[in-house]
């Protein structure tokens, strides 16, 4: 009896110490990857870089904590006196079967390791996939989390993306369509539209975000009712781009006022056709006078 209780509480003490060294070597992990993190983080230059580091140090935080346990709860099975062997050979055929019927599963992960190792995706982008547009609030190896302009959170299983269109990458160009009247002079409404930019780019709150002047394409086409021009800044950081469009939009709006120069809207002419002789037959108006008020 003794010799069995001894047996079990040295049993019980290698137990504890496996256990006790999982958590050491999760400790220890845990603070590698933060030292890591942080002197990757002081050597990037850029705000998308650091976001990058932060993904990328979040997974292999998760990384290191499933193999840890997993090699731990091996070894304190063995402890235990329960063979591993079999558990493991009935996992390898279990794995086989439940690959075939999770296969969507273990594409996300695939899709995941590379939309990381490729770095298209990091936390804080604004990104389109998979038909849904958002900020990007996470990225795991399972999914990418997005939060849209309404506040709805989209969870877009990696595997289900094809092509990411991210929106905060480097600089971006928005492109503004400006309809004017055609009655306009196409010079003097650029006049206005430069103008306008210089001052928005020489305010001391935007100036950081625009890097360039404004570029005019020039005019892009003739519509119903207007002439369209299209022009574009540079802005940094991209995320910027649609405050700037709109701060700009709304003072152009406010610079035509002043230089009475006419924002379309559609007209309507009414034309009443022709005769065979080439003459138009005329418009009769009649006029209603409203009843007396005895």
């Amino acid at each position: 009896m003794d010799e069995e209780a001894k047996a079990a509480a040295i049993t019980a003490l290698r137990v504890m110490l496996i256990l006790g060294l999982a958590w050491f070597f999760q400790v220890v992990a845990n603070r590698l990857i933060r030292l890591f993190r942080r002197y990757m983080q002081s050597k990037a230059p850029s705000a998308d870089e650091q976001a990058r580091i932060q993904t990328l140090a979040r997974v292999f935080r998760n990384t290191a904590a499933i193999v840890i346990a997993i090699v731990a709860g091996t070894l304190v099975l063995g402890e235990l006196g329960v063979s591993v062997a079999p558990i493991l050979a009935t996992a390898g055929v279990a794995g086989v079967a439940i690959g075939f019927g999770a296969q969507s599963l273990i594409k996300d992960y695939f899709n995941g390791f590379f939309l990381l190792l490729e770095d298209q995706v990091r936390q804080g982008d604004v990104v389109e996939v998979a038909g849904k547009g958002g900020l990007v609030e996470e990225v795991t190896l399972r999914h990418v989390r997005l939060r849209d302009m309404e506040g709805h959170v989209h969870y877009i299983p990696n595997g289900e993306i094809k092509v990411v269109t991210n929106r905060t990458r480097g600089y971006a160009t928005p492109v503004l369509d400006i309809g004017v009247a055609y009655r306009e002079s196409i010079d003097e409404v650029l006049k206005v539209v430069r103008e306008e930019a210089a001052r928005l780019r020489a305010d001391p709150a935007w100036a950081a975000r625009i890097v360039d002047d404004l570029e005019v394409i020039g005019v892009d086409r003739w519509e119903d009712s207007a002439v369209v021009l299209r022009v574009r800044f540079k802005v940094v950081p991209p995320i910027q781009q649609w405050n700037v469009k709109r701060e700009y939009l709304k003072r152009l709006k406010a610079a035509f006022d002043r230089a009475d120069i006419e924002i379309p809207f559609p007209h309507l002419t009414v034309y009443a056709g022709r005769l065979k002789d080439g003459s138009a037959p005329p418009f009769h108006l009649l006029e209603t006078k409203p009843d007396r008020i005895e």
